[in-house]
């Protein structure tokens, strides 16, 4: 049971401009059912309108530029097409009584060039690892400061066109090895000009996008998502603390709507450290809503509500084969078990296929 000086998951909170109506929320899952220009299709617009229970959705990654998307049928906000498309998602979510935001996405280094054709951008010229011997992922251009303004101009882009799209706000993908955190963690940062090198020259270009964004659809509408503990698709770092507690505190600075923050634990079930949890220290200079994910269960979010260091919980896998997840959590009902094999494959099976409680009960 909820303390009753914290709020429950299930009451209400202003995010930014942004009224959820709970505090759970559904976390960017990338899902693969764009097609293969990143235009979204009809199938989104259900399995979208299914989950908008959740006080707040943020979308899978979607794509700011060709550059920048290297995932196959992965959606992108950068055509007129992929923005007409968009439309009806986030009308119904919004007829349905949800909220949602697009995540914003530049792939960095982990942009395979099998689908964009060209060969990937990052901090520095490195080549992402791989969990198998053939390794899609190419060896990265060192992005110049024309390269940097780009990247920069293509997230105040997309999220322009995420607002023309009938969003409510956007999240930069700061997180999980991407392009800002390549630029962020000093085992993939190797440069030694104003964007490498220290903790406060390697938190730049995250802050300088950042105040783009903010400058184009305005604060209360922009959000991040940050993975500050252990290694993510290679990208790491030696000393965590020393850069990601003062980039929260230059967000904290900028008045963004929310801070996500994906943290992994030594007993994770999709990702371990042993790196210690930032959150605590993320709290002290993060004064706005700040929400925790990664391996939560209603208990243990809760929990994290009432000890003050999360105002909100993000929900991933859990969304996926429950669409219903907030009524689930609310009743303490089972809920189903999402099957991995057809987290990427086309069509509705394991994407808008699963039942809600109502359906089960008939």
């Amino acid at each position: 049971m909820p303390n009753s000086s914290h709020p429950s998951l299930f009451d209400p909170i202003q995010l930014g401009d942004i009224a959820a109506a709970n505090r759970v929320v559904m976390a960017p899952l990338t899902r693969g059912r764009a097609t293969d220009d990143h235009v979204p299709t009809e199938i989104m617009i259900d399995y979208y309108r299914q989950r908008a229970g959740a006080g707040l959705i943020i979308t899978e990654g979607t794509g700011v530029s060709r550059l920048g998307l290297g995932w196959p049928n992965a959606p992108g906000l950068w055509t007129e097409a992929q923005v007409e498309a968009w439309k009806p998602v986030t009308e119904a979510v919004h007829q349905a009584g949800g909220k949602i935001v697009a995540q914003i996405w530049h792939m960095g280094r982990l942009a395979r060039p099998d689908v964009t054709g060209q060969q990937p951008l990052s901090s520095s010229a490195t080549r992402a690892p791989y969990h198998k011997p053939e390794n899609p992922y190419a060896e990265a251009k060192a992005a110049t400061l024309d390269d940097i303004r780009q990247a920069q101009d293509e997230y105040a882009e997309a999220a322009r066109a995420a607002i023309r799209a009938g969003f409510d706000g956007v999240q930069l993908h700061g997180a999980n090895g991407y392009l800002i955190d390549q630029f962020l963690r000093d085992g993939t940062n190797h440069r030694d000009d104003d964007y490498g090198g220290s903790p406060e020259n390697r938190i730049r270009f995250m802050r300088e996008s950042v105040a783009r964004v903010v400058d184009a659809i305005g604060a209360g509408r922009t959000g991040i998502r940050l993975s500050p503990n252990g290694e993510t698709q290679g990208a790491d770092d030696s000393d965590p603390a020393s850069v990601f507690v003062p980039a929260a505190k230059a967000l904290n600075d900028l008045g963004i709507a929310f801070l996500e923050l994906r943290e992994q634990s030594p007993d994770g079930t999709f990702g371990k450290s042993d790196v210690p949890k930032l959150s605590p220290q993320i709290r002290q200079v993060f004064a706005g809503p700040l929400i925790l994910n990664q391996d939560y269960e209603a208990d243990s979010a809760q929990a994290d509500l009432d000890s003050g260091v999360a105002d909100a919980i993000a929900f991933g896998r859990k969304f996926i084969a429950n669409p219903d997840l907030v009524e689930r959590l609310r009743r303490g009902a089972p809920l189903n078990q999402d099957d991995p094999k057809t987290w990427y494959t086309k069509g509705p099976e394991g994407y808008t296929d699963y039942p809600a409680l109502e359906t089960e009960a008939a």
